[in-house]
């Protein structure tokens, strides 16, 4: 894969999974990101950062069409998965959504058993697979097996936070998803279970792409190939000001707001 710098400090690559053009979202009268313009690599990470308010967590929604849920929000522009405009008319969103999964903020296991919650995916979409070695495999993949395996029956809520949040890794996991977005999924646990959702990012990484939000810069330093950061001026617009490879972004920031914001003089 070749890459080449564009003229707005965006990195571009060729065949990319994800590719925006001109993505701009409001909420009723309120334009929240503008002209957003940025294509995604196959089984890397890419770390979204930037202040907060800069529509970082609206920018990452468009990629599944999760705004769609949000009575006041109008998208414009185009998103590419693998080169389809996921918001032609034609396009099934939940089907887009299983393909594209989501991880949030705060844990949200389903009031069901541990392996109804991962089962939950492959059944609802009528998938013939073996459930058993489904729940197995994206449990051991979420780093979560040895942990739970003797207690499947026992309520997916009665685990520790970061338990529920590898629990909602793997419920994502088992329909065999391209991209899993995350936005924001260590900000609520402890040090430990945040390493280990960190060390699960970089394995999984392997298999599918994994874009997420941030605002830990350690964390996004340690565990991202490429940053792209989002930017608000006076306006309250979020913009795209940068994004190329991890290490460029932190040590040679192009543009001197995100030099300012990766090294705490903003944000």
């Amino acid at each position: 894969m070749t890459n080449k710098q564009s003229q707005n400090n965006a990195i571009k690559f060729n065949d990319p999974i994800i590719e925006t053009n001109n993505l701009s979202v409001s909420y009723g009268n309120t334009l929240a990101i503008e002209n957003v313009n940025f294509s995604v690599p196959e089984k890397k990470v890419i770390a979204l950062i930037g202040p907060s308010g800069c529509g970082k967590s609206t920018l990452i929604r468009c990629i599944n069409r999760m705004n769609d849920l949000i009575p006041s929000a109008k998208v414009s522009g185009n998103v590419f998965f693998h080169n389809q405009n996921i918001y032609d008319k034609n396009t099934d969103p939940t089907e887009i959504r299983y393909k594209i999964g989501m991880v949030f903020q705060k844990p949200n296991p389903f009031p069901k058993s541990i392996y109804d919650n991962v089962a939950f995916g492959p059944r609802v979409n009528g998938l013939k697979v073996d459930l058993d070695e489904v729940v197995e495999t994206s449990l051991k993949k979420a780093a979560l097996w040895d942990e739970v395996k003797d207690r499947l029956n026992d309520s997916g809520l009665g685990i520790s936070g970061g338990q529920q949040q590898r629990l909602c890794i793997a419920r994502t996991l088992a329909v065999n998803p391209e991209i899993i977005l995350m936005d924001e999924p260590a900000s609520s646990l402890d040090p430990i279970s945040t390493q280990s959702i960190e060390n699960l990012i970089k394995d999984i990484s392997q298999e599918v792409t994994i874009i997420i939000v941030t605002h830990n810069m350690q964390q996004a330093a340690r565990i991202s190939d490429y940053a792209l950061v989002m930017m608000s001026g006076e306006e309250r617009i979020g913009r795209l000001i940068e994004y190329g490879e991890n290490k460029q972004v932190f040590d040679n920031p192009k543009d001197e707001r995100t030099e300012a914001y990766v090294t705490g003089r903003i944000g």
